[in-house]
């Protein structure tokens, strides 16, 4: 397992189980990890180290923004003019962006946000609307979450 910053990964079969092994909870020890995937505590936490350092895995807390009072959500899609990635660099620089991709398609961006109420939802898509280059946004609202993951890209 090479890995650089910023370069495209090359993951082998441990790794990748070393991984599985952290979606399913990112506490789990090195020692547990180990003995799952074959390795000892060392070993688990050198790879673990290489694939933090190289960007490849971040480990985090994964909050539910509901219980946190952040109640409303919403993806924004986004029409812009020009450069449509300086759009995308002023959008994701909102706190209350989690999410924000370049797309193909009927919108040029997709942003994903939490906010505490409608009224701080409004004043963040006017405050997006007012980014030199949006020319057009629309909000669809979250009513009910049916499925977060974040066991992708292993299997």
């Amino acid at each position: 397992m090479i890995l650089e910053p910023g370069s495209a990964a090359s993951v082998d079969d441990v790794s990748k189980a070393i991984i599985e092994q952290l979606q399913e909870d990112g506490r789990r020890s090195y020692a547990a990890i180990g003995k799952a995937v074959g390795l000892s505590e060392a070993a688990v936490r050198q790879r673990v180290q290489k694939l933090t350092d190289s960007g490849l895995v971040q480990i985090v807390a994964v909050t539910d923004p509901l219980q946190l009072g952040f109640p409303r959500q919403a993806m924004l899609g986004i029409r812009t003019a020009g450069d449509v990635r300086a759009v995308a660099d002023d959008v994701a620089a909102i706190g209350q962006v989690d999410y924000c991709v370049v797309t193909a398609g009927s919108f040029d961006i997709l942003a994903e946000v939490v906010c505490e109420n409608d009224d701080d939802l409004l004043e963040l898509v006017n405050r997006i609307r007012g980014i030199s280059g949006v020319m057009a946004t629309e909000t669809f609202m979250y009513l009910s979450l049916r499925k977060q993951a974040y066991n992708w890209g292993t299997r």
